[in-house]
């Protein structure tokens, strides 16, 4: 959330900035961004203007970093279920062609409907940031929904750039674009040297469509979207720490390239392009598109011409109009003629496909191709119109959904698709340590260590859930002893079971996460007996590791759900992804506690109810 809504900020206040200079200034703005800047390599020359570099140039980043999101969520996210792909992908369709026809029945036979390919696509960064500021960033489905809708909406709009305003193709260049698309597709069974060569191939990619006449963006989303996202493996992660420690005992240089090269491909290779450039894209990028390109001088000329111009009023219709009843017709036809079930309800769908209604970054690339002078500028004039209405009618949209009636809400959540469940193994009331109602209608489960800090943090914001939400809410313990890093962690696991064994599992939980610093054998038996454990009972326990596999039935189910670190929790079998801080936990499952309450009631003891 903060990404997105600081983001946006950043692009609007590019977008105030560049008014302002186009209107203070227009031929220093026109001059800055009209500088000839070319990179000439013997006989060979990439020329373009400044604006031309950055639209081409720098915005291949952005779409990139959009082509990366994607593919994230259908590697990991809630589209990794590839029947909740077809909703978004058909209404993200319908609203592209509503707005396009719209567009197209207002400059029917006039000299605008060459600039229909400017009226299509939503603002990705303009449309993720509004919505985050409206929902406060809890509407995750919500979020997810309109991000597959964004993206189908730009690849189908890079489409359309690439086909319908691309004059002069190079075939040549464009058969070695694709080319070193098909080796960049191999290189993913390289070794550890395909980083720097993916770099060097994508950048190939770049030039060869940029000299190809295509718009190079292109490349941007096509490399995100084959960009694989995978949970780190524990493996993996034991070997790092295994490699990092022998640095530590010996530090060569050869044991420190290993050990760093190591630690990288640990992290899949679409979440660490996304750390590095997200912050790039979001704060520097996007905001250079808008003040390169957002300039218009304003006068009573442009405005009078704009109230009648098609141009204009086409733009607006189409983003305001067209693209929302698009989205929802698309939507409600896709339900109602097929099997997909909505991932969202109606009320927040409709505040959604409002703020899809915002057409800038792509729209404005597509203007600079459609148009010049006077027709540009009336172009331009209703894009930026679309930031501010679309924004203001999704605002009024979720006002309208929080003062629906609760039973309205609960209905509406009754018709949406089930929570993707994604632990491996449902709850065993007989087995699994449970504090709580056993019969509570939200599950929160933690894979913990006791050695780790982390989770050494979150046992008091777990106690204070309990307090306040105990009717409502059965706390799961599952042990993962990270013995890499946490020497004394696994016998702590045993020792818990061992209390376990003599009906004082929680007694001895608690006590271990009161006393992190204090879990050598010696401090464990001290526990034990402050406890008032049968002593003999328990060392023999111990001694006889009786309750390892007790243990490693834990690990396996933790590695059978995707789960690498300490503390990762699940919430009614869904991951819980983010920050566990008191508030943010009790958002989920206050949300949990709502999608359970329209479930079916199961049996006791299942896991996945909600």
């Amino acid at each position: 959330m903060h990404d997105e809504t600081g983001g946006a900020v950043v692009l609007a206040s590019a977008a105030i900035a560049a008014l302002l200079w186009a209107n203070v200034s227009p031929s220093s703005y026109a001059s800055v961004w009209e500088t000839h800047v070319a990179i000439v390599i013997g006989d060979h020359e990439l020329a373009a203007d400044l604006r031309g570099w950055i639209n081409e140039g720098l915005m291949t980043l952005f779409f990139l970093v959009v082509g990366l999101e994607a593919k994230r969520e259908l590697d990991l996210g809630e589209l990794r279920e590839r029947t909740r792909l077809a909703i978004p992908v058909v209404a993200s369709l319908g609203g592209m062609v509503t707005a396009a026809a719209l567009y197209l029945a207002i400059n029917a036979g006039g000299d605008g409907a060459v600039g229909w390919g400017a009226a299509v696509s939503t603002d990705t960064a303009l449309a993720l940031g509004a919505l985050a500021l409206l929902t406060r960033g809890r509407a995750i489905r919500l979020r997810v929904f309109l991000l597959t809708v964004v993206v189908i909406d730009d690849l189908a709009a890079l489409l359309v750039i690439a086909l319908g305003y691309s004059e002069h193709v190079n075939v040549t260049a464009l058969a070695v674009a694709i080319g070193l698309f098909g080796v960049l597709l191999a290189l993913r069974w390289a070794g550890t040297w395909r980083g720097p060569a993916a770099v060097l191939v994508g950048t190939g990619i770049w030039f060869a469509m940029f000299q190809s006449g295509v718009d190079a963006v292109i490349a941007g989303l096509a490399i995100g979207l084959v960009t694989s996202a995978y949970p780190p493996p524990r493996d993996q992660l034991e070997r790092s720490t295994e490699l990092t420690r022998s640095f530590r005992e010996q530090p060569t240089p050869e044991l420190a390239y290993s050990a760093r090269a190591s630690l990288v491909s640990a992290i899949s290779p679409n979440e660490r392009l996304q750390y590095r450039l997200h912050p790039w894209t979001s704060r520097v990028i996007v905001p250079l598109f808008a003040l390169a390109n957002a300039g218009i001088t304003i006068d009573g000329d442009l405005l009078s011409r704009a109230l009648t111009s098609p141009v204009t009023l086409g733009i607006v219709a189409a983003y305001v109009i067209g693209k929302p009843a698009g989205i929802l017709g698309a939507t409600w036809l896709s339900t109602h003629m097929g099997h997909a079930r909505l991932t969202v309800t109606w009320p927040v769908l409709i505040g959604a496909a409002a703020t899809a209604g915002i057409g800038f970054t792509v729209s404005l690339l597509v203007a600079t191709l459609a148009f010049t002078g006077p027709l540009l500028d009336e172009a331009k004039l209703g894009v930026l119109a679309t930031a501010i209405l679309s924004p203001a009618l999704a605002w009024v949209a979720f006002q309208v959904v929080k003062r629906l009636p609760a039973d309205v809400r609960a209905r509406q959540l009754g018709n949406t698709a089930e929570t993707i469940i994604d632990l491996d193994d449902e709850i065993d009331d007989a087995r699994d340590h449970i504090r709580g109602r056993i019969d509570a209608p939200v599950t929160l489960l933690e894979y913990g260590d006791f050695e780790c800090p982390y989770c050494g943090h979150a046992a008091p914001i777990i106690r204070r859930i309990l307090d306040k939400h105990g009717e409502d809410v059965r706390y799961v313990f599952r042990h993962l002893p990270l013995t890499d890093v946490h020497p004394n962690a696994q016998s702590a696991a045993e020792a818990a079971e061992a209390a376990a064994a003599q009906g004082k599992f929680w007694e001895m939980h608690d006590r271990l996460f009161t006393h992190q610093d204090a879990l050598a054998p010696s401090d464990i038996y001290r526990h034990a007996a402050a406890l008032e454990l049968d002593l003999n009972r328990f060392a023999d326990d111990l001694r006889r590791r009786r309750h390892a596999p007790r243990v490693a039935e834990d690990v396996r189910s933790a590695d059978a759900s995707g789960v690498s670190g300490t503390p990762t929790f699940f919430i009614n079998g869904r991951r819980h992804v983010g920050v566990y801080d008191v508030d943010t936990l009790t958002r989920a499952v206050k949300a949990a506690q709502t999608a359970a309450a329209r479930a079916v009631p199961s049996p006791a003891g299942a896991a996945t109810s909600g």
